[in-house]
């Protein structure tokens, strides 16, 4: 199940950019969004506050002395801390110094105290809160210990490739072929592992591979290696090996057009657009039967929210190959996105009909129940979509992000959040690297005003992210938490928990 297991790609399905929304989350401050502070007259306090302020803060652009500005408003806030005023001044001025988490608390309060009414305020929270995100997930990308993920998502990861040429070698079909390889080799030990899910000592055994002199595999074990290393979250050195690769003249086109795939995939998840595509374009060139190379760019269009270029994608891939159940359900869950973007009726119905079809054809794709059930919540009929979650983990009964995917289903349908939350700590049982389910959790946690819980279990998922992008989404959630916790203690309230839907 590549898309609802989040894959490296991230492709389509419910992906974790969605679970704020999902749960009804607001970015910065979510569990304040119901309380809100008494109105209070005007006392000689806010006067004397108001004074201060003014002194030296009115023309914060043209002055830029942001250190005054916000040496001013400092002492207005100690004068009286719900003065909005001097806290958005301050919040701005912090901004411009490069003080993200003080801006940040000050914006959040003026979000509560405004009662959420002020665009502005909250536009502002929401910027600073992303590269506040983006800042620590720098920091920490840099540092981070890489994590292998589970065994059910690297099946899941590769089972969106029907032409990995690595992959498909290790089929029961190549065993026998395989005992007549010299059993010494670090590629042939390193593809036993693969075959037995023996995951840890893959890269090593690849590396050694590569330090042979004369290595018959050396492009094979080039491309095995970056594969892990993608997983793990090693893009620069995933990179590496791509790069060292597509540079052997004689390498097979069938590697050659996997590892644009995954390079083309890579340079999409570093924010580089015109690269990603342009790989898949040389892809498409080197190898234009390959029905990966539609399949996976047919993803990033849809992450583009490319619609019409994305179901063109899915349906040349389709065509080439038509046994491949993943691509005809990622074709037909395109269709309904596109559908939707469309605003038509009929469209949509034909193609929650054609997930009908598909299933029929293809009854053993958990992938196909797992987006069609994500379709269906999509529409509001949850208890159709509850069946279909239900029918894909009796398919897959060890894939977690689906565990996930029912207890948010059943906080909108039944408002059980105990239920939800049993699902979520059953997709934890499964599998304790699912960063999905404790960044869902802590994101509930979060609107049921648990915050200390939720900081624990944004944490966790820190320590799981493999990408820059998926722990700057994670540090906003953190650090958003952690801004609701300081100001529970400097405003002296408690805020409550937020309605879930």
């Amino acid at each position: 199940m590549a898309a609802s297991s989040k894959s490296v790609t991230d492709s389509a399905g419910w992906s974790k950019w969605h679970i704020a929304i999902a749960v009804g989350a607001s970015v910065a401050v979510s569990a304040g969004a119901v309380y809100y502070i008494s109105k209070r007259r005007k006392s000689k306090v806010d006067s004397e506050a108001t004074t201060t302020v003014k002194s030296n803060s009115v023309a914060i652009g043209p002055q830029r002395n942001f250190e005054l500005v916000e040496d001013d408003c400092s002492r207005a806030v100690e004068l009286n801390c719900r003065y909005t005023k001097a806290l958005f001044r301050r919040a701005k001025a912090c901004e411009q110094l490069n003080k993200l988490q003080q801006s940040l608390e000050d914006i959040t309060a003026v979000c509560i105290i405004e009662e959420f009414q002020n665009h502005n305020s909250l536009i502002m929270a929401d910027r600073v809160l992303k590269v506040l995100g983006a800042q620590r997930a720098s920091e920490a990308y840099k540092n981070r210990t890489a994590v292998m993920p589970s065994r059910q998502f690297i099946k899941s990861y590769f089972s969106a490739f029907s032409e990995d040429p690595v992959f498909n070698s290790i089929s029961v079909e190549e065993k026998e072929k395989d005992e007549t390889e010299d059993a010494s080799s670090g590629y042939e030990k390193a593809k036993e592992m693969l075959r037995s899910h023996d995951y840890e000592r893959i890269v090593d055994e690849c590396t050694k591979e590569l330090t042979q002199a004369n290595s018959s595999h050396l492009s094979e074990a080039l491309l095995l290696r970056a594969t892990f290393y993608l997983l793990l979250g090693k893009g620069e050195l995933a990179m590496e090996d791509f790069d060292q690769l597509l540079a052997i003249a004689e390498a097979d086109k069938r590697l050659k057009a996997n590892a644009l795939i995954k390079r083309g995939s890579l340079k999409m998840q570093q924010g580089d657009q015109p690269g990603a595509l342009a790989d898949f374009q040389l892809a498409t060139e080197l190898d234009p039967l390959n029905s990966d190379v539609f399949h996976h760019r047919g993803q990033l269009n849809l992450l583009m929210d490319k619609g019409e270029e994305a179901l063109n994608d899915f349906k040349k891939c389709v065509e080439i190959k038509n046994d491949f159940p993943i691509a005809h359900v990622q074709k037909c869950y395109t269709e309904y996105r596109y559908a939707l973007t469309q605003q038509g009726p009929a469209q949509i119905q034909t193609a929650l009909k054609t997930f009908d079809d598909i299933l029929e054809r293809f009854p053993g794709c958990a992938e196909g129940y797992a987006l069609y059930g994500q379709a269906l919540y999509d529409q509001n009929d949850l208890e159709k979509a509850d069946k279909y979650f239900k029918k894909a983990l009796e398919i897959e009964p060890d894939n977690a992000n689906v565990y996930v995917h029912r207890g948010l289903l059943l906080l909108q349908w039944k408002q059980d959040i105990e239920a939800a939350a049993k699902l979520i700590n059953k997709a934890i049982e499964i599998d304790d690297r699912c960063e999905f389910a404790y960044e869902t959790l802590g994101t509930i946690e979060v609107q049921r005003g648990n915050l200390d819980t939720a900081i624990q279990l944004f944490e966790k998922a820190i320590s799981l992210g493999r990408t820059e992008m998926e722990l700057s989404h994670l540090f906003s959630l953190y650090e958003a938490a952690k801004a609701q916790t300081a100001l529970q203690k400097k405003l002296g309230i408690q805020l409550p928990a937020a309605p879930l839907f």
